[in-house]
C-alpha cells in the first residue's frame, strides 16, 4: 500500500497570496489544508473557492456553534464550497449537529461533519473555570458519544483523547486531531503528542500548524514530518 500523507497543513492567515504560495510550496509533503477562522473571515466563501484550485483536499475549521436553524443557514452555504471536511461544536447540541449532518449528507459534496470536543488549548483548570467537571478527556468522551448519537461523521479531539476514543467508541469514527506537534512547548496548546504517536494511537487525519507554517524552512519541515510518518 502507498503512503496516504494524513497531514492537514493548518493555513492561519488572512492574506490570499501568501496563503496559497505557502499551500504550492508544501503540497508534495502534506495531504490536505485546513482553513480557518482567520482566513474564512478575510477572504470568505471567495478564498476558500481558491485554494480549491489547488487541488488538495480542504478542511474547513468553521467551528459552528449556534441554533439549529442558524448552523442549517450556515452549512447550506458550506456544502456550496470545495471543501470535504467542517468542523462545528458539539457543545451545541443533539438537535444541531443532527441539522448539520442532514444538510452535509444531502448535498453534492456530502463532507464529512466533524464535532469539535475540547479545544487543544484548554486543560482541566479551564474547564473548572467554565463550569463543567471533570477531566478535559472525561469531557470530551460525553461530547463524542453526543456527536456520534447526532449521526456526526468524526470528532475533533486533543492527540491525548485519541486512545480514548478508540477505546470508547471503536473504529467506526473519523478522529481528525489538531495540536500535533514534532516538540512538545512553545505556544498555547496544552494538550499535545508527536505526528507519529498520535497516529498510532488511532488518529485519522493530523492537523499541523506552525511547527510547519512557523518554521525557518516551511517545506524542510512538512518533508520532515510526511517522511518520519511514512517510517512509522
Amino acid at each position: 500500500m502507498s503512503f496516504q500523507n494524513p497531514v492537514f497543513v493548518a493555513v492561519d492567515r488572512p492574506d490570499l497570496e501568501g496563503a496559497e504560495a505557502l499551500v504550492r510550496s508544501v503540497a508534495p509533503h502534506v495531504g490536505g489544508i485546513k482553513l480557518g477562522l482567520e482566513f474564512f473571515f478575510a477572504r470568505g466563501p471567495a478564498g476558500i473557492r481558491r485554494m480549491g484550485e489547488l487541488g488538495l483536499p480542504i478542511f474547513l475549521d468553521a467551528k459552528l456553534h449556534d441554533i439549529p436553524n442558524t448552523v442549517a443557514g450556515a452549512m447550506r452555504g458550506v456544502v456550496e464550497l470545495p471543501v470535504a471536511m467542517v468542523t462545528l461544536h458539539a457543545a451545541g447540541g443533539l438537535e444541531m449537529m443532527k441539522t448539520a449532518v442532514a444538510i452535509a449528507d444531502d448535498s453534492e459534496m456530502r463532507p464529512w461533519v466533524l464535532a469539535v470536543t475540547v479545544l487543544t488549548s484548554l486543560d482541566r483548570g479551564d474547564l473548572e473555570a467554565t463550569g463543567q467537571v471533570g477531566t478535559a478527556t472525561e469531557q470530551a468522551l460525553r461530547l463524542g458519544e453526543l456527536a456520534l448519537r447526532a449521526g456526526c461523521h468524526g470528532i475533533v479531539c486533543s492527540p491525548l483523547e485519541v486512545a480514548a476514543m478508540r477505546d470508547a467508541f471503536g473504529s467506526g469514527p473519523r478522529l481528525v486531531v489538531p495540536g500535533v506537534r514534532p516538540e512538545a512547548g512553545g505556544d498555547d496548546q496544552k494538550r499535545t503528542l508527536d505526528p507519529r504517536e498520535t497516529m498510532a494511537a488511532g488518529a485519522d487525519r493530523l492537523v499541523i500548524g506552525r511547527p510547519i507554517t512557523a518554521a525557518a524552512d516551511p517545506v524542510a519541515a512538512a518533508r520532515v514530518i510526511a517522511l518520519d510518518l511514512e517510517a512509522g
